[in-house]
């Protein structure tokens, strides 16, 4: 019986070891081109939703079958410059539509009563392949538009049956205005139109197509007959756009699937706006708006390597924004700027935007090489780097009233991510300063002030919490947090191994990432990522790979995809955009380490995975410059390879892990 018992634990254990960070059973596969496909086949009813954005519209499609194989759809639908009353952070017009254009329609005489869904494609698109009646096959293409106020969605039907068919196609037009009461601008349309309406005989083989949008628009606006067939090819060429820049190769078609895919959500979610392009999270809340956090600190910097010159151009518009509000006084800069860039939500106090935004802001300047936008840029980063100064309390520590998590969870009187994001500003900010030839003298007290914040960071926050030697988040905070990892991304690895340990220990990691804090349900996607992205810069290859795969498995092919989302329970995981540069960000600053460090130049410390024997990064911007990365395997070393405008700029032969710097 002893035995027994000895055996039994040990299966038990070698379970539970290999129970952390495994694939789930997939729903979805990897599709060709570019896409993910599921194919229902059991497990029904599955339903799911994805957002997806144009520059005067986004949408969080929910979409499903049902236990009978039916379709079922619904479109939240936000208009986000027709703005309501009040006009808050919350104020854009959103309308929910259930219309089913395919139940109104007649095959034979008779409405189609029944879709059976054979096959869902995602791709910066939704496409759905269905059976009707009598042989005709169905395919949905559902998409925003590119530069207009409307959601556009086209069915190809085509007869594959040995006899002809009489298709029905009706028209729909409804027309609906807002109370004008409700609305910054009065009354607003909303428009459900068809196209290619009709009574069509269908011959075997054939197909037709018709079109359905959803628009909405102010007094001057007109979008009464949109060509959608055009506006799917604008949404092409834009998703074509992305998917050329900033190209992954790796040996894993699932990682470089999944940073394809993100790539989109990261970038779509730009809008038009009086204030001009602003970047967005989304979520049927977040729209005409921009955050210390989201955009300054977690996509901005990410658009100079993708090279997207509307990204850029929000980036800019983004920081201009902020450097609006500097004041002599050092009063605190508002954590966001809402309602199209006219007014301001603080609603959580000082949570370090100030430190947020002269990290993203210097990284961002020194990332897109342009002499003339860094240095509109150094005044705020200056401000900011003053104001956290003047926030140091007698430790030498950042003091603010909460941090980006506005309070969800205790953060104490200072706490370590905006610390860690001050002392990381600093040392981009004296690259910056040498870049723009600024005052010698500022640029060595920046120098000297990240040394000692460093110093500090390591005495105030230094700790053993729950057995691992690794940061308190604040002073007396008892319990492992999730931002714990928040140092291995600025290169503060002192208590690297016990962090490492701590962040993918069962107190931490769940089946979703990391806990926000041990102990408790709630996980913010966002911390996850930047936990990969620091365990990758700190050189844990293996045990980054193994959990960069579950979690890209999970969100790319799991039951909710095909983004990385913004929390659970709140916000029941919507699609945030800026998560999504935050995983691409995983890449490019964890596994290729790129750093900038001056306007023309970038420290770059290849990680190599053992189990791969190359990676590469192609088409990556910044600097003014379009480049390729290679990192290839020879024997124990790595061979680092730098090509632009088709020459060899460096080729190396190093250890892995080595830093090496890159000159244009």
């Amino acid at each position: 019986m002893r035995s027994l018992f000895l055996l039994i634990v040990v299966i038990l254990c070698f379970l539970s070891a290999h129970a952390e960070a495994q694939p789930d059973v997939n729903r979805w596969t990897l599709s060709e081109p570019n896409s993910i496909s599921w194919k229902p086949a059991g497990n029904l009813p599955h339903h799911d939703h994805i957002e997806m954005s144009g520059k005067y519209i986004s949408a969080v499609i929910r979409y499903g079958v049902n236990d009978d194989f039916s379709y079922s759809i619904s479109r939240d639908i936000v208009w986000p410059m027709l703005r309501t009353i009040p006009n808050n952070t919350h104020a854009s017009l959103t309308r929910t539509f259930n219309l089913d254009p395919v139940k109104l329609t007649t095959i034979n005489k008779r409405l189609v009563q029944h879709e059976h869904v054979d096959e869902i494609l995602l791709n910066g698109r939704i496409n759905v392949k269905s059976s009707l009646t009598d042989g005709i096959k169905l395919v949905r293409t559902l998409f925003p538009a590119t530069a207009l106020p409307l959601f556009g969605e086209k069915y190809e039907l085509t007869n594959t049956g040995n006899k002809a068919s009489v298709i029905e196609i009706p028209e729909i037009r409804i027309l609906a205005k807002t109370n004008p009461s409700e609305g910054v601008d009065g009354s607003y349309t909303l428009s459900v139109q068809s196209s290619h309406y009709g009574t069509f005989v269908l011959k075997p083989g054939d197909s037709i197509s018709f079109y359905l949008s959803i628009s909405g628009t102010k007094g001057g606006q007109d979008t009464c007959h949109p060509d959608i067939e055009k506006e799917l090819n604008y949404r092409n060429a834009l998703l074509s756009e992305f998917n050329e820049n900033l190209i992954l190769e790796t040996p894993d078609t699932l990682l470089n699937r999944t940073f394809a895919f993100a790539k989109i959500r990261a970038a779509e979610s730009i809008y038009q706006t009086k204030g001009g392009p602003l970047h967005g999270p989304g979520g049927l809340s977040y729209y005409a708006a921009i955050w210390a956090n989201d955009q300054a600190e977690y996509i901005n910097p990410f658009f100079p390597y993708l090279g997207y010159s509307y990204g850029i151009e929000s980036a800019v518009n983004a920081y201009r924004h902020f450097a609006r509000f500097m004041n002599p006084e050092y009063n605190p800069i508002p954590s966001s700027i809402i309602a199209e860039g006219t007014d301001t939500w603080n609603g959580a106090g000082d949570r370090g935007d100030a430190a947020m935004i002269a990290y993203g802001a210097s990284r961002f300047a020194l990332s897109l090489g342009n002499r003339d936008a860094a240095e509109r840029l150094w005044p705020l980063i200056e401000w900011c780097l003053e104001y956290n100064k003047r926030k140091l309390n007698p430790q030498g520590v950042v003091s603010s009233k909460s941090d980006e998590l506005e309070g969800r969870f205790p953060s104490g009187t200072a706490n370590l991510c905006t610390s860690s994001l001050y002392y990381d500003a600093l040392v981009s900010a004296s690259c910056l300063g040498q870049s723009l030839k600024e005052d010698k003298k500022q640029i060595l007290r920046y120098k000297a002030e990240a040394v000692a914040l460093k110093t500090n960071i390591a005495k105030y926050f230094g700790a053993k919490v729950m057995g691992y030697d690794t940061y308190r988040y604040y002073e007396g905070n008892e319990k492992l947090r999730a931002w714990i990892c928040i140092p291995l991304t600025v290169n503060i690895l002192d208590r690297k191994q016990a962090t490492i340990n701590a962040l993918f220990s069962p107190e931490l990691w769940t089946e979703d990432g990391l806990a926000s804090q041990a102990g408790d349900k709630t996980f913010w996607d966002r911390s996850t990522l930047y936990a990969l992205r620091g365990v990758f810069a700190a050189g844990e290859t293996k045990r980054g790979l193994k959990y960069l795969r579950y979690y890209s498995n999970r969100r790319l092919l799991g039951e909710h995809v095909p983004y990385p989302v913004e929390a659970y329970p709140e916000g029941g995981q919507r699609h945030l955009s800026a998560e999504s540069g935050l995983y691409c960000r995983i890449y490019t600053e964890g596994l290729f380490g790129i750093r900038p460090v001056a306007l023309n130049s970038f420290t770059i410390t290849p990680q190599l995975p053992d189990e791969w024997n190359f990676m590469r990064i192609k088409k990556v911007h910044g600097f003014e410059k379009e480049f390729d990365l290679e990192v290839v395997r020879e024997g124990k070393n790595i061979r680092l390879s730098v090509t632009c405008d088709g020459k060899t700029l460096f080729n190396k032969l190093s250890g892995n892990g080595e830093i090496q710097t890159i000159k244009f």
